[in-house]
């Protein structure tokens, strides 16, 4: 028997049901700590000297950031310049060496970042390595200081794995399922422009596109003519031929893709053509959630509607899945959407709109739990790739002030230890 599951297993319930979210309970826990450490003090005082025989002071710090070392990015396809130089430049900048491994599945891109990159950068701190799964398998093998990794789950478990036998530090930029729920209270036509747009951009091969719908049926029967009219608008009658809609980047994810559109009912779209690796932007109904299309990212410009009956439904849904990489909310009511943001978990959020908070550099942007590790953008690029040295600096001199520090200890001696601390406003608690 497992002595560890009941705990473990109620410890997951509490926090599924919000109780550690509110301000007040955590200010609450931490008022709880404070007043352990008060009426504890001399028991504790007396356990460390059993103990360890000593007490240990901490006092102000200071942190110097600075670059690991030698960093590996690995980027994707999808968006396989911006996804290559943003991390980039974050690692650059840090003061790093690094090693880029572009997408093999992004051909043009990955010749021009390793034909003409290179000459812009002092190549004694910067390599392009080029190959396919082999070649990222072998390079793996090296010990690196920081990996950072774009790309699918199963492929970040590989990085993940690999970076443990060196104890090397990850970021993963993963994906995942992300979930868009339409409350009843909307306008049918907005939201279904900007689910339109954000879902078809790039022919949905975007890793925080929204890969499913929830809503009321009765919404359902209110978006699918406003769907269609957004995507007439956007991509003309013929959206085959307009040339604001992409492709999909390989047959094999197009083979993938069109097995997608035998799941469910197609209401919207659902042609394809393979010898131009089109994908028709499709709106699918009826959809099971056993089904293939809402077991995996699609990545791809097929959009599942689930019908649920309210927001709690919505709620309950997305927080029986995986954590995803962003979460989308539209309703006219503020409650409603602050209801989502604050019951679930993920990545990122955007409420009435979307993916407009992965454009802003004042936020991170990142995943959480299996839609991934870590974050960057803007100021946070600069972060992840540093080092967060914790230091000390203090005078070799005025001995007098620290010798209440040394032993033998006094009452007296610590008294004046914590007046002292408590002057300089150091919030370290003395053991």
């Amino acid at each position: 028997m497992d002595p560890f599951e009941d705990t473990l297993r109620r410890l997951r319930e509490t926090f599924h049901a919000g109780h550690t979210r509110p301000a007040e309970f955590r200010a609450a826990q931490l008022r709880g700590l404070g007043h352990f450490l008060q009426d504890n003090k001399q028991l504790l005082h007396d356990a460390l000297a059993q103990d360890l025989h000593k007490a240990t002071q901490l006092d102000s710090a200071f942190i110097r950031k600075e670059p690991f070392g030698l960093v590996l990015i690995i980027a994707p396809w999808n968006y396989p310049l911006n996804l290559t130089l943003v991390p980039l430049v974050g690692a650059l900048a840090a003061g790093n060496c690094v090693v880029l491994k572009p997408s093999e599945i992004s051909k043009s891109i990955e010749k021009v970042l390793a034909e003409e990159l290179p000459r812009y950068l002092d190549q004694s701190c910067f390599a392009v390595v080029l190959g396919g799964p082999q070649e990222t398998g072998q390079l793996l093998e090296h010990r690196f200081d920081y990996i950072f990794f774009t790309g699918s789950p199963r492929v970040g478990k590989i990085v993940m794995t690999a970076a443990a036998k060196h104890l090397t530090p990850v970021t993963l930029e993963l994906g995942g399922k992300n979930p868009c729920y339409v409350d009843d209270n909307c306008d049918p036509q907005i939201v279904a422009n900007r689910v339109a747009w954000f879902r078809y951009f790039n022919a949905g091969q975007t890793c925080v596109a929204p890969d499913y719908l929830l809503c009321s049926p009765e919404m359902q029967e209110r978006l699918l003519p406003a769907l269609q009219s957004a995507i007439t608008r956007f991509y003309g009658n013929d959206p085959q031929s307009s040339p604001n809609l992409g492709r999909i980047i390989n047959q094999k994810q197009f083979q993938r893709l069109r097995a997608l559109l035998g799941c469910g009912r197609v209401a919207i779209g659902g042609q394809s053509d393979e010898c131009d690796r089109y994908i028709a932007p499709t709106v699918l109904v009826d959809v099971q959630e056993t089904e293939p299309v809402m077991q995996e990212e699609i990545f791809g410009p097929i959009l599942p509607i689930m019908n649920v009956w309210g927001v709690d439904e919505a709620i309950e849904f997305i927080n029986r899945r995986e954590k995803p990489l962003a979460l989308y909310a539209f309703s006219n009511s503020s409650q409603v959407v602050r209801r989502i943001l604050a019951q679930t978990s993920s990545g990122g959020f955007c409420g009435n709109d979307g993916f407009m908070h992965m454009t802003l550099a004042s936020l991170p942007f990142g995943g959480v739990g299996a839609s991934g590790i870590g974050r960057y953008h803007g100021k946070f690029s600069f972060d992840t790739f540093s080092h967060h040295r914790a230091c000390l600096l203090r005078s070799p001199g005025m001995e007098k002030l620290n010798a209440i520090r040394y032993p033998p200890h006094s009452p007296r001696r610590l008294r004046v230890l914590l007046v002292a601390m408590e002057a300089r406003g150091c919030s370290c608690t003395l053991l």
